[in-house]
C-alpha cells in the first residue's frame, strides 16, 4: 500500500473478553485494514487497538469497530483508573506513508462527520483536526470526563462538532483527531503509593503542578495578581502525565503520553522518571508501551544507551532495539515482541509482498537461478555490495572493542554508522533493481502508443537510476574498508580486503546495468549524463579498491 494511515482508537472496556473479540473482529472484517495490536489493561478497564490500512479502508474500520463497541459497552456501568468519557473514548488517526497531516485531518473530519450522521455519536474533534483551538487539548475536551458529560452538554456551551448534544449515558461522546505518532509509556515504580507516583508525574510533566506555600501545615495554593493559581512546569515538554496504582501488577506506575518525540524521546523520558523517582527515594523498575512504538524511538534509545557504555552504535537494527528493551525494562510486566509492538515489524509481517531480502540465502539463490529473469545482475550486485558493507561495518565493531583502544571508540563507531548507513541502503536496493525491471515489463503492457512509449521512458529512468544509487552507495562502502584498512585491528585486515573486492564488484555490475538499459534511452543529452556520472563513479572505485588492496597486502606482508 503506498498510502498507509493508522488508527488507535481506545476503547472503555479492558475485561470482558468477547467484547474485545468483537470489535476486533469488525475490524479485521474491513477489506484493507490490518489490525495489528490489541492491548488491554484490566485496572484501566481500556484497550488500544491499533490498525492501519489505505485511509478510505481505514475510515470503515473506525466505524465498523464503533458498531461493535456500541452493541456491548455501557458507559452508565463503567469505572477504570484511566480518564475517559465515552465507550469509543478517542479515535486519532496518524499519517504512516504518502499522507500529509492536512490529509489525515480531512479523513478524520470526515470520521467524525459520519459517526455523529450515521450512528448518532456525540463526537468532538481534537488535535489538528480541531475547529476551535480550545479544543486542540484532549484533556480540554475531556475536561470531567463521562461525570460531568450531562451537565456541560445541558449548559450549551460544549456544543460537539458532530452528532447530538444531547446525553447518551450508554456512549457517552468521541474524541477524534489527527495525530503525529504518540506513545503512551508506563513507567514502573517500586512503590505501591499512588500519591509518590502522582509526585514523579507532576515532576516531569510539561503542565507541572501548583505552587503551593512551604508552611507544612497549611500549604496553601499560591496565587498571582488575578487570583489564579500559579503553576510551575515539569521538568519534560511535550509531555502528559499522572500517577496511579495497578493492581494487576501490583505497582504503581507514572502514566505518560509523549507527543513528540522529536522534542521529549522515548529513553529521556525514561531516565527522568529515574532520576526524579530517585530523588524522591523510590526507584524505576521497569516500562511498559501501550500499543505499538515507533522504530525510530528504540533506534534512538538503543544509541543512547550504547553511547552512555562507550560502546559502538553501529551494529544492527535488531541489537539497538534488544538494548533499548532491556535498559528500559519494557519486557517487566510482559513480554516485548518487536515483531508485535514495533510498528514497522508489524506491518511488514503482514505485508502481502515477500521481499527478496526477506529470503534465505539460499532461497535467494535459488530464485537467482530460475527461469524468472528477475532478480537479475543488478539485484545480485546490490546484494553483493551490501556484504562489502557489512564486511566494512564488522571490522570497525570489532576495533572499537580492542584493548588498549577504548579512547577510540567513537571513531569507530562513526565508521561503523556509516558502514550501517550504507549496508542497509544497498539491501534496499536489491529489491528496488528488480522492482525496477517490473516496471520495465509493465510498462510495455500499456494500452495506447503515446502512453505506452512515455511509460517505457520512464521506467528505463528508474532502471538507470537504480543502479546508479547501487553505485554511489558502493563507493561509500569502499570507503569505509579503506578507513579500516588502514586505521581498523590488523587481525580484520583480510575481511576490510573481501569487503573491498565486494563493493568494487557491486559497482562494476552496476556500471554494466546503467550501460545496457541506457540503451533504450531516447533522450540522447540524458544518456550521456548518465554513462558519464557512471563512468566517473567506476573510476573512483577502482582508485579505492587500488588504495585497499595495497594497505592489505602492506599488512599482510
Amino acid at each position: 500500500m503506498d498510502r498507509l494511515i493508522e488508527c488507535v482508537p481506545n476503547f472503555s472496556e479492558g475485561r470482558d473478553q468477547a467484547t474485545l473479540d468483537a470489535i476486533a473482529a469488525a475490524i479485521e472484517g474491513v477489506d484493507g485494514v490490518w489490525l495489528l495490536d490489541v492491548d488491554p489493561g484490566k485496572a484501566t478497564h481500556r484497550t488500544v487497538f491499533t490498525f492501519v490500512g489505505a485511509p478510505e479502508a481505514v475510515i470503515e474500520g473506525a466505524l465498523a469497530a464503533a458498531r461493535a463497541a456500541g452493541e456491548r459497552i455501557d458507559m452508565a456501568q463503567h469505572e477504570g483508573e484511566h480518564p475517559r468519557f465515552g465507550a469509543m473514548d478517542v479515535c486519532p488517526l496518524v499519517p504512516v506513508r504518502g499522507v500529509t497531516m492536512e490529509e489525515c485531518v480531512a479523513y478524520a473530519r470526515t470520521l467524525g462527520q459520519r459517526l455523529g450522521e450515521e450512528q448518532g455519536r456525540t463526537v468532538y474533534l481534537y488535535e489538528s483536526a480541531a475547529t476551535r483551538p480550545e479544543r486542540r487539548n484532549l484533556a480540554k475536551v475531556r475536561a470531567g470526563e463521562y461525570e460531568a458529560l450531562p451537565g456541560r452538554l445541558a449548559s450549551g456551551d460544549h456544543a460537539p462538532d458532530f452528532g447530538p448534544a444531547t446525553f447518551d449515558p450508554a456512549w457517552g461522546a468521541t474524541a477524534v483527531g489527527a495525530r503525529n505518532f504518540l506513545i503512551a509509556y508506563n513507567v514502573n515504580l517500586n512503590t505501591t503509593s499512588p500519591r509518590r507516583a502522582n509526585a514523579v508525574a507532576f515532576d516531569v510533566r510539561e503542565k507541572g503542578r501548583i505552587l503551593r506555600e512551604p508552611d507544612p501545615l497549611t500549604g496553601e495554593i499560591v496565587r498571582d495578581e488575578a487570583g489564579e493559581p500559579v503553576w510551575k512546569p515539569g521538568s519534560l515538554r511535550c509531555v502528559k502525565g499522572i500517577g496511579w496504582f495497578i493492581e494487576e501488577y501490583g505497582v504503581a506506575q507514572v502514566s505518560m503520553n509523549l507527543t513528540d518525540l522529536a522534542v521529549t524521546p522515548l529513553h529521556v523520558a525514561f531516565d527522568e522518571c529515574d532520576a526524579r523517582a530517585r530523588a524522591r527515594g523510590l526507584r524505576v523498575t521497569g516500562s511498559e508501551a501501550v500499543g505499538l512504538v515507533p522504530l525510530e524511538a528504540l533506534l534512538d534509545a538503543g544509541r543512547h544507551y550504547l553511547r552512555l557504555q562507550h560502546r559502538t552504535t553501529g551494529v544492527p537494527d535488531r541489537e539497538l532495539v534488544h538494548i533499548a528493551v532491556k535498559s528500559m525494562g519494557l519486557d517487566e510486566l510482559g513480554p516485548f515482541d518487536p515483531d508485535e509492538k514495533v510498528i514497522e515489524y508489524a506491518i511488514a509481517r503482514r505485508a502481502a509482498r515477500s521481499r527478496l531480502v526477506d529470503r534465505t540465502l539460499g532461497g535467494f539463490i535459488e530464485e537467482t537461478a530460475s527461469e524468472s529473469p528477475a532478480p537479475g545482475g543488478g539485484s545480485v550486485a546490490a546484494a553483493v555490495g551490501a556484504l562489502g558493507a557489512a564486511l566494512g561495518t564488522m571490522v570497525a565493531n570489532l576495533s572499537s572493542h580492542k584493548r588498549g583502544w577504548d579512547d577510540r571508540w567513537e571513531e569507530f563507531s562513526e565508521v561503523a554508522e556509516r558502514g550501517k548507513r550504507c549496508h542497509s541502503e544497498l539491501t534496499a536496493l536489491v529489491d528496488r533493481d528488480t522492482d525496477a525491471f517490473n516496471e520495465i515489463m509493465a510498462a510495455w503492457r500499456v494500452e495506447g502508443d503515446e502512453a505506452r512509449k512515455e511509460a517505457i521512458q520512464a521506467a528505463t529512468r528508474l532502471a538507470i537510476e537504480v543502479p546508479l544509487q547501487v553505485m554511489r552507495a558502493s563507493l561509500e562502502a569502499l570507503e569505509v574498508c579503506q578507513l579500516m584498512a588502514t586505521d581498523g585491528l590488523q587481525a580484520s585486515l583480510s575481511d576490510a580486503g573481501v569487503g573491498a573486492l565486494c563493493a568494487r564488484l557491486a559497482a562494476r555490475g552496476a556500471l554494466l546495468n546503467v550501460r545496457i538499459n541506457a540503451k533504450d534511452l531516447t533522450d540522447e543529452a540524458a544518456r550521456s549524463d548518465y554513462l558519464s556520472d557512471a563512468a566517473t563513479l567506476d573510476a573512483r572505485a577502482a582508485e579505492l579498491e587500488a588504495a585497499v588492496l595495497a594497505a592489505v597486502d602492506a599488512g599482510l606482508a
